[in-house]
């Protein structure tokens, strides 16, 4: 079942749409490509503990200033600044967790990067795009929470690919999602990879579909 971001990220027509770019461009060369759409690259724990004290330690300051007189305590008795900065820390925190656009405020873009790339490396192994026949697998990463992509090619492909082609496709799909046309960016990226692909892996008879042509939520 798809979780929520997806859901959000790409309708059911734009799902499908997708599926049938990938499958019109490997009927023309024998290239493997796989358009993955996770809704994050990491949980990032230490986001939800970092917004949850930014948001409680100064509501549980301003509280007690105003609680404290009222049950004959100091403005700044530590028992009542305690008393409220606990569970208002576990209640920002449940709520910078549940909300994907405030977690990202609390996640440093360099550890976007980094887990995005990581979690694309994994993925390409993890659903063999390394075990092509002639190793032309390529991996479309793109992470919904982080507004990322990432772009893998095997060994086969890289060796053909011109320099920079793969950073070209990521900026391309990334300009598509800020502009809200991801779907569309994401059937480009597939055409430009399939035009390149085409004249050095052309389509034979017999030749088979290796890989599924899109993963949702993984």
């Amino acid at each position: 079942m798809m979780s929520d971001p997806v859901r959000k990220f790409l309708k059911e027509a734009e799902l499908e749409q997708i599926e049938s770019c990938v499958r019109d461009a490997e009927q023309t060369m024998r290239g493997e490509i796989v358009v993955m759409v996770a809704a994050a690259s990491n949980d990032y724990r230490f986001a939800g503990l970092l917004g949850a004290a930014t948001f409680s330690i100064p509501a549980a300051i301003v509280l007690a200033r105003i609680i404290g007189p009222l049950i004959w305590a100091g403005p700044h008795d530590l028992w009542v600044f305690l008393g409220i900065v606990l569970p208002l820390f576990f209640l920002f925190r449940e709520i910078v967790m549940r909300l994907p656009w405030l977690k990202r405020l609390f996640i440093p873009e360099k550890e976007m990067d980094r887990e995005v790339r990581e979690a694309a490396t994994i993925q390409f192994f993890s659903k063999g795009l390394h075990r092509t026949r002639e190793e032309t697998g390529v991996l479309i990463y793109i992470s919904v929470l982080e507004g990322k992509v990432w772009v893998l090619g095997d060994r086969g492909v890289d060796a053909v690919a011109p320099p920079g082609f793969w950073q070209e496709i990521v900026d391309q799909v990334v300009a598509g999602i800020k502009e809200g046309r991801q779907a569309a960016a994401i059937c480009t990226a597939v055409g430009r990879i399939r035009g390149m692909l085409a004249e050095k892996f052309p389509a034979v008879p017999g030749d088979t579909n290796e890989l599924p042509n899109l993963i949702v939520g993984a």
